[in-house]
């Protein structure tokens, strides 16, 4: 079993090499259907075994086994098991796909029908039950459907398909009782005749209502509802016999290919996502016009006054006493004109991080439009992770060149050292702290483990594709001509006078992060019960508006912030606007971590250090990606007003 792990990492080169496969990453729903013929074999495929939540609605897990692990000993096909050839994203997102045993025919009804008896010793048993009770749930595939259970929505009254299904349920009566386990399974599948042909069959949906029954020799009785549950014993020395069965049940449905999905993607309560976002865009909306009006009317006074000084001050004045009012009124963010553009401090780690920034922000649009549009169709499993790291490849151009020429304008010598740190210094981070993290699942047998074939591959396409992009956009970058600020910078830098408790470094990125923060902080709470609870999400609609909310926050508040810094006669602005605008991403962690305490109840060291492990690294990709539009929305700010005034 270990050596076929390296089929998925060998599909994936090849999927690679071949450019003109890379179109697959984009689906189109109703493209491609699959239409079966009475009595056609429509295959069954496993995957990996991931937690859910339990009955106590926590996650007790983030670790997913393969199927086919031997402690849970389930039947596998003829010859064994072989992989599925898989994408990228469906790899690293813990997708183990394979084939089973399971003998499916279109239209054709089958009852109680032996799968194998398999035996299970103490270790084993010990080992299924603790899954059981953790609240691991089977992920089955039919015809790219995921097999689920039919539920119920209490508060909208409506019904829906969840993904999956239990591997065993919990004695109810008796939180500390027996736990039994799930060896009988009555798969319904629902076809739709296309136009009534009955030689194009289609499946629309499938659900598997699990069931544990204990079977007394070769008498299999599945549809005897008085057959008493299996119970995996734990008793040193004994052995627990169970043999597993199944059923299939065809059943025709009106549901249309196109929209076989419907059922299976639903949304909790839509009305939190509408209140929060006509919450955060009037927020967003009051927040910007605030901003305009405070700005416009103190900047155009101010431009207007300090014009106007410097026509006055032209003017040959016999009276002292005008002309050291007129100085004792120039006062304010004109003061440090000849600062403002100063070179900042650290101006090549600067750089990397905008240069990276402006190369997530292009990745992230360029995402959320192509799902947004329906290109990244759920039935295209990994295709989401995959555009993204095809995005993110593809796009090292664009951050070589900001980086290059930001560098450029902040006179910078270390040239060589910028166009080395690009593409290496934030994914180098990236890279290591997925690799660490990898090795916990690697120690723990975990099917989420991504194998060592699939890191060379991402290491080539690191350093054959993104490396060499980067490069020559820097190349350009550097051959661009600078920036010219738009005021001359003084030799001997101005005295900055104490700031006011507000303007302070900390106070103003805790001010200043929150309010991006609040533009996603509901949307951030569906997208992580998405990753950690196995859920689909698909609501790429509210995404894109809250993407843009964010935007236009996170721009609107920083170069607030940037105004009563300059007004205060601080010229620091630089690395001020990049902190204070990625400070969103501390209360992203911060939030990950009341996550942890409230909806999780990890209890291992490994999976505790996994969920805060991969948190800090999403959490300082957005730190990158924010502090990039704080820092360019007040470069423009700062460009623009300093532009409006005449200077001797």
């Amino acid at each position: 079993m270990k050596s076929t792990s390296f089929a998925p990492s060998w599909a994936l080169c090849s999927t690679l090499l071949a450019i003109p496969q890379l179109a697959t990453a984009f689906y189109l729903p109703g493209v491609a259907p699959t239409s079966y013929k009475h009595g056609d074999k429509v295959p069954l495929y496993v995957n990996s075994i991931k937690p859910v939540a339990g009955q106590d609605a926590l996650l007790h897990s983030v670790m997913s086994y393969d199927y086919y692990n031997e402690m849970f000993q389930f039947c596998q096909p003829e010859g064994g098991p072989k992989y599925v050839s898989e994408s990228l994203g469906s790899i690293l997102f813990g997708d183990r796909i394979m084939t089973s045993p399971f003998d499916l025919s279109m239209q054709k009804n089958e009852t109680c029908k032996k799968l194998c008896t398999s035996k299970y010793d103490t270790a084993a048993a010990h080992f299924v039950n603790k899954r059981i009770m953790q609240g691991y749930a089977l992920n089955w595939l039919v015809d790219g459907l995921p097999a689920g259970q039919h539920l119920l929505d209490d508060l909208t009254g409506t019904t829906f398909y969840s993904p999956g299904f239990a591997m065993g349920t919990v004695s109810t009566t008796d939180p500390d009782g027996p736990t039994f386990f799930n060896n009988h399974y009555d798969i319904v599948v629902e076809y739709h005749k296309v136009n009534g042909k009955e030689d194009q069959l289609r499946v629309v949906g499938v659900i598997v209502q699990p069931a544990s029954k204990a079977y007394k020799g070769d008498n299999l009785e599945c549809n005897d509802n008085q057959t008493p549950p299996v119970v995996l014993l734990e008793t040193e020395g004994a052995q627990t016999e169970v043999t597993f069965t199944y059923s299939v049940y065809w059943t025709e449905s009106p549901t249309a290919w196109a929209t076989r999905w419907d059922k299976y993607l639903h949304v909790f309560d839509p009305k939190i996502h509408w209140f929060s976002l006509v919450n955060s865009a009037v927020v967003v909306i009051f927040l910007t016009i605030t901003v305009a009006s405070v700005l416009f009317r103190a900047l155009k006074k101010d431009i207007a006054r300090y014009n106007r000084l410097d026509q006055i001050n032209l003017e040959d004045f016999s009276g002292a006493t005008d002309l050291e009012d007129g100085v004792q009124e120039d006062s304010g963010w004109k003061l440090v004109h000849g600062d403002v553009f100063r070179t900042p401090a650290h101006p090549l780690l600067l750089s990397v991080f905008l240069g990276n920034g402006a190369q997530l922000f292009v990745m992230t649009g360029f995402t959320i439009c192509f799902a947004l549009l329906g290109f990244l169709s759920p039935s295209n499993r990994g295709s989401l992770g995959t555009i993204m790291i095809i995005l993110y490849t593809l796009l090292s151009f664009v951050g070589g060149y900001v980086s290059a020429r930001v560098y450029k304008s902040m006179n910078g010598e270390k040239w060589k050292l910028n166009i080395g740190l690009t593409p290496l210094l934030v994914p180098g981070i990236v890279f290591t702290t997925f690799f660490f993290l990898n090795l916990f699942l690697w120690a723990n047998g975990a099917a989420g483990a991504v194998p060592f074939t699939t890191m060379l591959v991402i290491i080539g396409i690191w350093f054959i594709i993104s490396i060499p992009l980067s490069v020559s956009g820097s190349w350009l970058g550097f051959r661009a001509p600078a920036f010219e600020p738009p005021v001359r910078t003084n030799q001997i830098p101005r005295q900055i006078p104490p700031a006011t408790t507000y303007l302070k470094p900390i106070p103003s990125m805790l001010l200043v992060g929150i309010l991006p923060f609040g533009a996603i902080f509901v949307e951030l709470y569906f997208i992580m019960s998405s990753i950690w609870f196995s859920k689909i999400y698909y609501m790429f609609g509210f995404l894109f508006l809250c993407y843009g909310l964010m935007i236009i926050t996170c721009a609107a508040v920083t170069v607030l912030m940037v105004y009563f810094l300059l007004c205060a006669e601080n010229y620091h602005w630089q690395w001020r606007s990049f902190l204070a605008a990625g400070m969103s991403a501390g209360y992203i962690f911060a939030n990950a971590l009341i996550y942890l305490i409230s909806k999780l109840s990890l209890g291992g060291l490994s999976g505790t250090v996994l969920y805060i492990g991969y948190s800090a690294l999403l959490s300082f990709l957005f730190f990158i990606l924010t502090g990039s539009i704080g820092f360019f929305s007040s470069w423009w700010f700062v460009n623009k007003i300093y532009r409006s005034i005449k200077i001797d």
